[in-house]
């Protein structure tokens, strides 16, 4: 199943909401009015665009029904699926930035508890097996309960070695420990797991400014990427959380996860284009080959595609 099929089943609720509302709205016969904007400002809004976003969106389609002389509600369609595409950006800006010439790549995850870190890094590294990667887990997060052994069990899932010391240990002495092991079994890809509490912001910034250190005194181009994870779910709340990160963990990319599980996918939207901060993969189920590499564009056309249309 490709990734327009996996992103077009794992946006049905959002689909639902957001296009049985634009369709209420968008109706055969209806004049383009100032009613008219006002609800369709409301159905974005209420689809976790972002308030910004959606102030954004309205003044360009006003524009744009003035330019091109529209006066019919359904005329107005196709432009606003393409001012959602234009807002999301290329598809070339998506993909994961790795080492060159067959040198390490060490990918970095933060977020907060809760938000699926754990089994993101177990998805993708399964995901770089598959691809002929020799893959090594890092178990950073020492600080909440199980972690360690959750990370473990995503290992053994995707076969891949987990590097670990005991519970409370320094999450940078364990970073340490999976480069110098990643670099002695020549492997390709070092996934590094961090701490995700939020109760005390200065010590996890300063552990993974710490963190941090350890990677560019050991490889001074690491981490190749910095990967939020983010939970599709919480709307909102995952563009505050994405705020937060981005301005203090050097974020460089965001993995939103269970977006099959929500009617908030809009989010997307609005973390694309608040925060100028690419969407790499969205986790679109519990399976292992769940985690598919965003497509933008694809994401927009799903976004609009109902269910009696056929893509080939």
């Amino acid at each position: 199943m490709g990734f327009f099929s996996k992103i077009k089943e794992g946006l049905s609720k959002t689909r639902d909401a957001f296009l049985g509302k634009v369709e209420s709205i968008i109706t055969f016969g209806r004049k383009i009015d100032e009613e008219f904007y006002e609800e369709l400002e409301e159905a974005l809004i209420m689809a976790d665009v972002g308030v910004n976003t959606v102030m954004e969106i309205m003044d360009e389609l006003r524009v744009e029904v003035k330019k091109r002389k529209l006066s019919q509600a359904e005329e107005l369609r196709p432009v606003l699926q393409e001012k959602l595409a234009d807002l999301m950006g290329s598809e070339e800006q998506e993909g994961l930035r790795m080492a060159p010439n067959d040198q390490l790549t060490v990918i970095l995850f933060v977020g907060v508890n809760g938000v699926g870190k754990t089994t993101t890094i177990g998805k993708l590294a399964h995901k770089f097996k598959s691809e002929g990667k020799k893959v090594i887990l890092a178990a950073g997060d020492t600080f909440r309960a199980g972690a360690i052994e959750q990370l473990e069990v995503w290992g053994q899932r995707a076969g891949v070695d987990v590097i670990k010391q005991s519970a409370g240990s320094d999450p940078a002495a364990v970073i340490y420990d999976g480069l110098a092991a990643a670099r002695a079994r020549k492997a390709d890809v070092l996934l590094c797991d961090t701490a995700g509490r939020l109760q005390n912001k200065s010590n996890l910034m300063d552990e993974l400014n710490k963190v941090y250190r350890v990677i560019k005194r050991e490889l001074p181009d690491a981490p190749h990427e910095v990967l939020l994870v983010l939970d599709a779910t919480t709307g909102q709340n995952a563009l505050q959380q994405a705020k937060l990160f981005g301005a203090t963990a050097g974020v460089t990319g965001i993995v939103l996860s269970k977006l099959d599980g929500t009617a908030k996918g809009g989010i997307v939207i609005a973390i694309r284009k608040e925060l100028e901060i690419p969407v790499k993969f969205v986790g679109l189920g519990e399976k292992i080959d769940d985690l598919q590499p965003f497509v933008p564009q694809e994401f927009v056309a799903a976004l609009f595609s109902g269910e009696q249309e056929e893509h080939e």
